[in-house]
């Protein structure tokens, strides 16, 4: 038997690159300890005292594992460039900005000279200004040419909240130059009879790279006017793209440096980031030029007061008797409803989107206990919504109008939330750059703030509250992705193709796999060569091969069964999980439950109801190997690398309590299977390995699947991944290696990076799984160690002491310097794939409006490439599902980030 571990998300992946961290902008390693004096300016709520006041209930304090302090900084400025327009200029200092920061008039001067530029520092630091003053100094110069558009500048956000807060921003700055600036959002919710007058007459765009994939790029012709004098392209929060999505990304934007390059323009990239390491390796391998990094942050902080918070156990016992932990949703619940109480600005930001509607459902009701205008004053934001819910919850948060939020990680990214005072972070985001960009949303504009990691129970949120070290001693990650998964590029090669026939010279621009790629694209009948050009030969449009952000297939509505209203939309992958028959779906604060699942009309029928209960879906899976690319001796057992076929199928849901968790009954589902052709790391071990363990056949099974949780849930603190992006399967006598193995898989066709990773790091990454289940309290197994939110099995059988005692020996035979990284063969095209299986692209779709996808769900009609790969190599992608609404054997599902646009 198969113990599993199924990502339901099969979303944002790496691909193996060297990666050297670095220190983030808050100096992590030495100069921010607890035991720190601080000084600098007191905010209007000082973050200590409001910590205080959250710590005095009963038994609160106690929660709290460990408090950071990261001092205040003071700012440093500069001048901008002299060839700067005096009228912007002008218009900078009416908005209230005297003179930039160092770090921004260095990245001006960097444009100006035609160099691209990454601006690498904090949240707040004032990154946008960095590249909207040269922008509008060409705009304004353009304004000048007889068309009135002699420049023209392109934004892309990978959120539509981004793009329309990035609006309303320039449109406010530009005001006083009158029409010389005319910006507009180009995007899925743009109205058809607004997108002429785009095309033709505006300077700034905004859009997303869904929108330029899908529509832009294939539709060049009609934007030619606007191509030709592109003078800018400016990547905002280019840190979210990363892995498969990243990849995808950069792909897209070599096919508008090809396009533009033809109308005789050679754009200058403008990026945004987070602190990352290695930013402008980052910004390079995703724009494909050279670019300037300028990282060194110059704008003034406030205090940070930084608590890390476990909920206390509860009375309840889960699986197998085992002790729980009060949840992490109704922990931050109570924690919003008292920062409300207190008249304390607060964002909470959920991985789930059930999650944000649970915590602001318990925070409402708690609120109007106490006032019931305060009630009204908590809402959730998450994807999923229509575009009207969404532009009056960022207005109302932006205006001041609410009190508390809780937000989807779409949040995370960029829109202007100013006044917020403190931010509650409801389980460990993934990596320590999204923690330090989602504590950074408080405490703008120089004031104190306070941010609170509230651990959920899993064994690397425990790992990480008793061990802050991990956190505030180690630099963020690097951001990485791999243009040359052939999974990635072989699609994007079909719609540079149908945009213009492909030549010689274009190959160099794509990159070196082309080469191995195309023949085998003339093969699948995809492309065609004549003389030396390749051409489109199909009458689909090309652009409709791939959904750039993974959805793997058309949105399912969900739709009210009494009144036909359309509540929202969720991904194509994530319908298995999330809107099955009997689940349990909310939405703005109502409870509603799905009567019925049409995957064919990708329509889910649910009906307005009050279940005491959530449920979350259990699924089986089961994996073989395809092909072993590096295999290396660890005693007598064997590590390795390479190919495998996973086969997921969910089969049932548990119903289980809001608050406490407990299950009440699991009813069975008839769903159809799921297979994922993926990269894998799996280690074995012998039969003298397991003697000399003392791991009997009794609790063989059970020492290999705690071990398997555990390893799974500490990979992200190595690789750059959340443990929703990877999946396992654990089996005492696997077929295809005749002996015990463990599998840890990527949770993306082609693979995606954090299995090589998990590879190149295993001495260490198993170190830590094995310390951190010996070191949990329990006696035999629970949530904070092995047992799994997502475990197909129910979480049986499980062995503690079995796992702690095999990983040991396992250890003892590794070597002691990492295997060396061997990328394998992924340059081949699946050898299965075979032509005419892509569904066609539904007749009434209008080729340039073929992005005009439901809010918040983007394009795709088929995530993977080519199109003919057959049905079973559909990823089991799980959509929008998150780690509080979503569990056993749900592998991993994405997370929020990057959410859709």
């Amino acid at each position: 038997m198969a113990f599993n571990h199924l990502p339901a998300g099969v979303h944002d992946a790496l691909v193996p690159l060297s990666v050297t961290p670095v220190t983030h902008s808050v100096p992590m390693a030495k100069n921010h300890r607890s035991d720190r004096s601080l000084t600098g300016p007191v905010s209007r709520a000082n973050p200590g005292t409001v910590l205080d006041r959250l710590a005095s209930g009963t038994n609160r304090a106690s929660r709290i594992t460990h408090t950071e302090h990261v001092p205040p900084r003071a700012g440093r400025h500069a001048v901008w460039p002299d060839r700067i327009r005096s009228e912007v200029i002008a218009a900078v200092q009416a908005a209230g900005v005297d003179h930039p920061w160092a770090h921004q008039a260095r990245a001006a001067e960097h444009a100006l000279d035609g160099e691209s530029v990454v601006v690498a520092t904090g949240t707040a630091s004032g990154k946008s200004l960095a590249y909207l003053v040269p922008v509008l100094s060409a705009l304004l110069d353009g304004s000048e040419a007889p068309n009135g558009r002699g420049a023209t500048a392109l934004y892309l956000a990978p959120t539509k909240a981004l793009a329309a807060d990035q609006r309303r921003s320039v449109k406010e700055l530009s005001q006083p130059l009158g029409n010389s600036v005319r910006s507009a959002v180009y995007d899925g919710d743009t109205p058809f009879e607004e997108r002429e007058w785009i095309r033709q007459y505006a300077n700034y765009v905004l859009t997303n790279p869904d929108m330029l994939h899908r529509g832009i790029l294939p539709s060049h012709p009609r934007w030619s006017s606007f191509l030709k004098s592109l003078k800018y392209v400016v990547i905002d929060e280019c840190h979210t793209y990363r892995g498969v999505f990243g990849s995808h990304v950069a792909q897209v934007l070599r096919r508008l440096r090809r396009l533009c390059n033809r109308y005789g323009a050679s754009p200058v990239f403008l990026l945004a980031s987070a602190t990352a390491a290695e930013p402008s390796v980052a910004a390079r391998r995703l724009t494909g030029l050279p670019v300037v990094e300028v990282a060194d942050d110059a704008s003034p902080r406030g205090e940070l007061v930084f608590a890390l918070w476990e909920p206390p156990l509860t009375e309840m016992q889960g699986e197998k008797g085992a002790p729980v932990r009060r949840t992490a949703t109704a922990e931050t619940a109570d924690l919003l409803t008292d920062l409300a109480v207190q008249g304390v600005r607060t964002v909470a930001f959920v991985r789930s989107r059930r999650g944000a509607e649970l915590i602001s459902v318990i925070a409402q009701e708690r609120l109007g206990e106490v006032d019931r205008s305060l009630a009204r004053r908590v809402a959730a934001y998450r994807g999923g919504y229509l575009p009207e819910e969404r532009r009056a919850l960022e207005q109302a948060l932006h205006s001041g109008e609410l009190l508390g939020l809780a937000a989807t990680t779409a949040l995370e990214l960029g829109i202007d939330v100013s006044g917020l005072d403190a931010v509650l972070i409801a389980g460990y985001p993934g990596t320590r750059a999204s923690l330090w960009q989602q504590a950074g949303r408080a405490g703008r504009s120089g004031q104190g703030a306070l941010a609170v990691l509230v651990a959920r129970d899993d064994p690397l949120d425990t790992f990480l509250v008793h061990h802050p070290e991990a956190l505030f001693d180690q630099p963020v990650e690097s951001t990485v992705l791999d243009p040359d998964n052939p999974y990635v590029l072989a699609p994007h090669l079909c719609a540079a193709a149908a945009e213009l026939p492909l030549v010689e010279e274009d190959l160099q621009l794509f990159g070196p796999a082309c080469e191995e790629l195309l023949p085998q694209l003339e093969a699948a009948k995809l492309l065609r060569r004549r003389t030396k050009a390749w051409h489109w030969t199909r009458r689909e449009r090309a652009a409709d091969l791939t959904d750039i952000r993974g959805g793997g297939g058309r949105p399912v509505q969900i739709v009210e069964s009494g009144t036909g209203r359309l509540l929202g939309t969720v991904d194509a992958g994530a319908a298995h999980t999330t809107v099955h028959e009997g689940a349990v779906h909310l939405h703005q604060g109502r409870t509603y439950l799905v009567r019925s699942l049409d995957l064919e009309d990708s329509v889910a029928l649910v009906q307005e109801a009050a279940p005491s209960y959530s449920t979350v879906a259990r699924d089986t899976t089961s994996i073989s190997v395809l092909e072993t690319d590096t295999e290396i001796p660890w005693g007598d057992g064997r590590l390795c690398y390479g190919s495998v076929e996973v086969t997921n199928q969910v089969v049932s849901y548990l119903r289980r309590r809001v608050i406490t968790g407990e299950v009440l009954g699991e009813t069975k589902l008839d769903l159809p299977p799921r297979t994922l052709r993926t990269r894998a790391v799996w280690w074995t071990v012998t039969e003298d390995q397991l003697d000399a363990a003392r791991i009997t056949p009794e609790i063989l099974g059970g020492a290999l699947h705690a071990a398997e949780h555990a390893s799974i849930g500490l990979l992200p603190l190595f690789a750059t991944c959340d443990r929703w992006d990877i999946g396992g399967v654990s089996v005492p006598l696997h077929p295809d290696t005749l002996l015990p193995t463990v599998f840890v898989y990527d949770g993306h066709p082609g693979g995606a990076g954090f299995a090589e990773r998990a590879f190149h790091t295993a001495r260490s990454w198993l170190s830590a799984t094995r310390e951190a289940i010996a070191s949990c309290e329990c006696e035999a197994g629970c949530p904070s160690c092995i047992q799994s939110p997502k475990c197909g099995n129910g979480n049986d059988p499980l062995h503690k002491r079995g796992a702690v005692r095999l990983l040991t020996e396992l250890l003892r035979g590794a070597p002691e310097k990492p295997p060396e990284a061997q990328r394998g063969e992924q340059s081949e095209m699946p050898p299965e794939t075979q032509p005419g299986e892509q569904s066609e692209v539904p007749p009434e779709t209008q080729p340039e409006e073929q992005s005009q996808m439901p809010p918040e769900t983007q394009p795709g009609e088929q995530s993977q490439m080519p199109p003919e790969t057959q049905p079973g190599e559909q990823s089991p992608r799980q959509g929008e599902t998150r780690p509080e609404e979503q569990s056993q054997g749900q592998g991993e599902t994405r997370p929020e980030g990057p959410p859709s646009p």
